[in-house]
């Protein structure tokens, strides 16, 4: 508790902003809570799905069983569902309408991603800002005659430090997440375009072995 007051008192000596500069920790804080749970119940790909999907020749009613055990919403059934429900339309249109769908599930997982980009720029610029507007502060405390107050200046200097550190800080944190989450985007559309792929190949058997009888 004592090193939390501590931190408190001293982002007091930040200056104004730190103020906005807190708002930025906020939401970065808010946006990466929200991915979380965006992952953690809508892009979740059960091993007995994947496995079935993965299997040669594999039953399209087990693949339904699968996906109604799925939480509502789930990435993964509105995509597998685009093929799994138009079985008896053309592979050029399934491929169409599964392409059209993972575009739309990239701008739902990328929503708010922007904001994080945003914050890993603007918090140490916002930083810098406090950085020059203590020095400033600490330069007005040198009269003509020379230094009128040592404790402001030191003040003024301890403002923009704080301030800088802050702003570095945030943009930090926000970093680690933006990468973090983009990398995970990247890697649940390449699973979802792999397995699209199974699913067509699929169709694509049934159809051949269709032809042969």
């Amino acid at each position: 508790m004592q090193e939390i007051s501590q931190a408190i008192q001293a982002m007091k000596f930040g200056g104004i902003t730190i103020y906005p500069l807190l708002f930025l920790a906020v939401l970065a804080l808010v946006i990466i809570i929200d991915k979380l749970y965006l992952y953690r119940r809508y892009i979740r790909l059960p091993k007995t799905l994947l496995g079935l999907i993965e299997t040669y020749n594999f039953s399209w009613e087990k693949l339904e069983q699968e996906l109604v055990s799925l939480p509502p919403g789930n990435y993964y059934a509105r995509f597998f569902r685009i093929v799994q429900g138009n079985l008896d339309k053309p592979v050029w249109w399934l491929e169409s309408r599964a392409g059209d769908e993972a575009q739309l599930i990239e701008e739902g997982m990328g929503r708010g991603m922007w904001v994080l980009e945003t914050i890993v720029t603007g918090a140490p610029l916002l930083g810098l800002l406090g950085t020059i507007t203590g020095m400033m502060h600490a330069f007005n405390l040198i009269g003509g005659t020379g230094l009128v107050d040592p404790s402001g200046v030191t003040g003024g200097v301890a403002q923009a430090l704080i301030a800088t550190a802050f702003g570095i800080f945030i943009a930090i944190f926000a970093l680690f997440g933006f990468n973090f989450f983009s990398r995970s985007q990247v890697r649940v559309l390449e699973e979802m375009e792999r397995l699209g792929t199974r699913m067509i190949d699929n169709i694509r058997l049934s159809q051949h072995e269709s032809g042969d009888r």
